[in-house]
């Protein structure tokens, strides 16, 4: 594992307050990581030290014989003030097994401290202040709250058919058979695509495997709106966001921002495709709420922080490769900034909008100040 710099001090307070992640039983060459780094780890690999209380990430991938790496899959753990953790590896499973630690092995393992820290790696402190400020509105309780019901994240869904016999395999089979060219029935297959898609199993998500994310309402508006009102609620999102904010941030509005951390550091690292999709989603629904940025001025002023942390992280083949492909952040964005120029905002929201603003278009060359070709009005000649 690299090597972590910090003062002597630091590593005195982390050793004895910090948390402990026993991994036991991972084998040699398994991708492993917690926060922001990841290694390939050694045969005398045990698990992870010093680690600092609150919430972090840890994922792994199985690795073959031959090098080929399995999806990623993780887990968000609220480690506590010198707790001990204990993940025991399944070789059958190639994953996390689900067997619990008896209270006499986990009693051994905070007695034997001392003797397993030359196989425990120290946490990587030098990007430490990078994760808090990815995650800093990730609460435990929050990360629980959208964590699949089993608790693991996995970068590739897992999905279960119905059940089958093979008696109604072959009833299937007669109910879906057709006729062929010479008007003979048969049932050896599919003529057409369509007919072989009707015949696939039915596959579900696997119970519990599924990110619970706040669910965004499609309908926009409030029930019996005026067409006047429908037309402002389409442009305007604050009614939707408002009616998020009441729904799933009832203790704290800032869980929203701690949503879309959670949902962009399951893209990033988790590569959860579902969460990027989410990310999208709320990002648009903050950006596009006009009146709700005089409501909610300190909401914003930290929805400006996060982004401008989480642009600074993502690689810069990431807008090329994704992002631009519909021209999302961009376009929103500049919904966004508008808002803050035409509304009753207030001031210290403005300039940090606008200074946020600046700092894109010098980094990244983005424009957000011509209106693009899509918006512009179009003109209608009467000449006939």
């Amino acid at each position: 594992m690299i090597m972590t710099n910090m003062d002597q001090d630091k590593a005195k307070v982390l050793f004895r307050e910090g948390a402990i992640l026993l991994f036991l039983g991972v084998p040699e060459g398994t991708e492993f990581g917690i926060d922001y780094i990841s290694w390939k780890v050694g045969a005398q690999f045990r698990g992870v030290k010093m680690i600092p209380p609150g919430v972090h990430f840890v994922y792994y991938s199985a690795c073959t014989k031959e090098g080929e790496t399995s999806p990623r899959t993780g887990f968000f753990y609220n480690f506590k003030q010198r707790e001990i953790v204990v993940r025991k590896w399944d070789n059958q499973l190639e994953d996390i097994g689900e067997s619990d630690v008896s209270p006499e092995d986990m009693q051994r393992y905070h007695d034997n401290t001392q003797e397993m820290d030359k196989f425990l790696g120290p946490y990587p402190y030098n990007n430490y202040k990078t994760w808090v400020s990815l995650s800093s509105y990730i609460t435990g309780d929050l990360a629980c709250r959208l964590s699949p019901e089993k608790g693991k994240i996995a970068s590739v869904s897992e999905f279960v058919s119905d059940k089958s016999t093979s008696q109604s395999r072959k009833e299937n089979n007669e109910n879906n058979g057709s006729f062929n060219k010479s008007g003979t029935f048969t049932s050896e297959g599919p003529v057409s695509f369509q007919e072989a898609e009707d015949r696939l199993p039915d596959m579900k998500t696997t119970p519990g495997t599924s990110l619970r994310f706040s669910a965004i309402p499609k309908n926009k508006c409030p029930p019996g709106s005026s067409p006047a009102e429908i037309t402002k609620h389409n442009i305007d999102s604050s009614y939707t966001l408002e009616y998020v904010l009441l729904t799933y941030c009832t203790d704290n509005s800032n869980d929203i921002l701690g949503e879309i951390q959670f949902s962009f550091i399951c893209f990033l690292i988790g590569q959860v495709y579902d969460a990027f999709d989410q990310w999208k989603k709320l990002v648009h629904l903050l950006c596009s709420s006009e009146d709700a940025l005089a409501k909610h001025t300190d909401l914003y002023l930290n929805f400006i922080t996060i982004l401008h942390f989480q642009v600074k992280e993502i690689p810069e083949d990431f807008f090329v490769d994704i992002v631009s492909q519909d021209n999302f952040l961009t376009s929103t964005l500049r919904v966004f900034f508008a808002n803050i120029e035409s509304c009753q905002a207030n001031e210290v929201l403005r300039k940090k909008g606008l200074k946020f603003r600046d700092h894109l278009t010098l980094k990244f060359k983005w424009d957000f100040v011509s209106v693009p070709d899509d918006d512009e009005p179009v003109v209608v000649s009467l000449v006939g």
